[in-house]
């Protein structure tokens, strides 16, 4: 073992114990720290600051992985990370997958306050009212970071965005755009409304055609898309609530498009509309 690779850790280390209960939402809570597990998100955390301090606390790596992944454990040192080596079976304990990928961290809560989100004048924004399933949650955020958006809002009722199966579902996501979580749906959008920015309901029975809408020229400014439950959308208070409906029309035999691949559409168009009128961010922020 060379002298840079970090000492083992026992299963019953009260550091191991502590993190494998951030599988529970309570718990997360209660710490303030989530899990975020395999090369892509563990090296996002290690780069990411949540104010003035290091988003990554912890990495528990097994020997393999911290050879093969050199440049990840490098960066978690330098975050200020404590790296542990651990056996496989305590990365499996830890880990909440089926096949765990030989890292997982350990990091701070990284939600951004609502009032930031719109003190910072965003023209595309991803609002998820009453979205249940953690990994749609995961992807929709996915999206909304290679669309360019520049926020995304869960609702009170939504998923913890930090359910480990949503981190993973973001795929690095999660650190690359800011997150406002528990805000109710109605102050939601009235406080986007009052800050320019005009609030579009998904839904397949929405009573506008997205094309049409581009074809018109009315999605060039300022946008956010509330998207609703996977099962049952969005009930008929909420879509009350937006400036329009609108249903991404289906072209073929398909009764009707997932949450997430609804989202990327919806995103995506309002991107290029606003890319055209100059007023869109480039993915890369150029």
């Amino acid at each position: 073992m060379s002298p840079a690779t970090p000492e083992l850790i026992s299963p019953r280390s009260p550091r191991v114990l502590a993190a494998r209960r951030l599988a529970k939402r309570n718990f997360r809570g209660k710490e303030r720290l989530f899990l975020a597990e395999g090369p892509q998100a563990v090296r996002e955390a290690a780069g990411h600051r949540t104010g003035a301090a290091a988003t990554l606390v912890e990495l528990f790596t097994t020997l393999e992985a911290a050879e093969r992944h050199a440049d990840i454990v490098g960066a978690a040192r330098d975050a200020g990370a404590r790296v542990h080596l651990a056996a496989e079976q305590v990365i499996a304990d830890i880990s909440t997958t089926v096949t765990p990928q030989g890292l997982v961290g350990v990091c701070r809560f990284l939600d951004t306050p609502f009032e930031e989100v719109l003190a910072a004048r965003p023209r595309l924004v991803a609002l998820l009212a009453n979205v249940r399933d953690p990994g749609n949650a995961g992807t929709v955020l996915r999206c909304a970071d290679a669309a360019g958006a520049e926020a995304v809002v869960l609702t009170d009722a939504s998923v913890d965005v930090y359910n480990p199966k949503a981190v993973r579902a973001s795929v690095g996501s999660l650190f690359h755009l800011p997150v406002a979580v528990g805000v109710p749906v109605e102050r939601a959008v009235d406080a986007l409304r009052d800050a320019g920015v005009r609030v579009l309901a998904a839904d397949g029975a929405g009573d506008r055609d997205l094309d049409d809408e581009l074809d018109k020229g009315t999605m060039g400014g300022p946008t956010a898309w509330v998207f609703g439950n996977e099962a049952w959308g969005l009930p008929e208070e909420t879509r009350a609530l937006t400036d329009a409906v609108v249903r991404v029309p289906i072209h073929g035999k398909a009764e009707s498009l997932n949450l997430a691949t609804a989202a990327a559409v919806c995103l995506y168009a309002s991107a290029r509309a606003q890319r055209a009128s100059g007023g869109c961010r480039s993915v890369t922020g150029n």
